[in-house]
């Protein structure tokens, strides 16, 4: 196992590498002078030039300029932001944990729902049932994402007005930011009006977390079927049926575990698929993550925000994805086998 992980680790830092490169490269071609490509500092005096040139090797070749860029990221220095004119890796502390909130409420959901639906649809004997509900996986995987928020944007916030449809949390309400999590937040403040707060902040987080579930929710369902219609033919079912268990308990002891082993190795499959749908969500729903920032900065041609927010999304998809993947092994004793064979 440990062989494994090093292995795993070999992985992202060579995945880790190449994404540095393609960055180093794609920020000698933006249309600007490299130097505020680099940096984000528009107009350098000339103790910043000489600085800056010093940084990043830029009267070196390519190779030693890679090398300074990679010191220099690595470092935690990702510039500053054209606009604001605040450190990038500032601003991204100050955005990726709205993103974090709204993914884990959203992939919450979808596995609340799907787990169940799923089975479900896998133990029904009624065929009105199974296909209900693999019609309303079906519509919900065909459905874009941009409609799908702006449809219930204008459902349930501007004709019903149920729910809000932008931001986090009514500006009449003045939290003290502790772990950026708003949920959190609100129920750790001292504020006498923290239970309201925290109420503002579940209805301002459903919208969007219902729109960006509706992707995986449908996966969760559709694997969940397929493994456990597969499970529940198995010998060791069939045995447990002899004995006399309950369908209940052998579904949660003995067939839903297994049945979780495809469903995890699918997400960390999608994660790139979700993290683009969440960037979405997140400019429909004016969701202060960092999605909304990076788009932001594309129009605004903030350079250094641009290259900051696609490595801190390509970093955390990349490590999210090989720990998924350790994950799946760990849980799937026939990963296991191999594993060990291997070694």
């Amino acid at each position: 196992m440990a062989r494994y992980l090093l292995r795993r680790l070999n992985l992202f830092l060579a995945t880790s590498l190449v994404l540095f490169a393609v960055l180093f490269m794609v920020t000698s071609q933006f249309p600007v002078e490299q130097r505020f490509a680099l940096t984000g500092i528009q107009s350098p005096s000339a103790e910043q030039i000489t600085q800056i040139e010093e940084d990043y090797k830029l009267n070196s070749g390519k190779f030693n300029q890679f090398i300074a860029y990679l010191q220099q990221r690595l470092g935690g220095n990702l510039g500053i932001s054209a606009t604001s004119q605040r450190p990038v890796a500032d601003e991204l502390a100050s955005v990726l944990p709205a993103s974090f909130e709204l993914a884990a409420v959203a992939g919450f959901l979808a596995l609340a729902f799907g787990l169940p639906l799923g089975i479900l649809a896998s133990l029904s004997r009624h065929k009105v049932t199974q296909h209900t509900i693999m019609a309303i996986t079906l519509t919900g995987y065909s459905i874009p994402v941009f409609w799908l928020g702006l449809t219930l944007s204008l459902w349930f916030g501007v004709q019903l007005g149920w729910l809000p449809i932008s931001g986090r949390l009514n500006l009449l309400y003045e939290i003290e930011p502790v772990t950026g999590f708003i949920l959190i937040d609100t129920l750790i403040s001292s504020s006498p009006y923290s239970t309201s707060a925290f109420l503002d902040a579940l209805l301002h987080i459903i919208l969007p977390a219902v729109t960006l579930a509706v992707l995986p929710f449908t996966v969760v369902v559709r694997i969940t079927r397929a493994a456990m219609i597969s499970i529940m033919e198995q010998t060791y079912i069939k045995a447990a049926e002899a004995r006399g268990l309950h369908t209940s308990r052998i579904v949660l002891r003995h067939a839903l575990p297994n049945a979780l082993i495809p469903v995890i190795k699918n997400l960390g499959l999608m994660l790139g698929t979700f993290a683009s749908y969440s960037i979405v969500v997140e400019v429909i729903f004016s969701w202060p993550g960092v999605g909304a920032w990076l788009v932001s900065g594309i129009y605004q041609r903030d350079y250094t925000a641009i290259q900051g927010g696609v490595l801190a999304v390509a970093l955390i998809i990349i490590f999210l994805s090989i720990m998924i993947e350790v994950l799946h092994t760990t849980m799937n004793p026939l990963s296991r086998k191999e594993l060990y064979a291997s070694n």
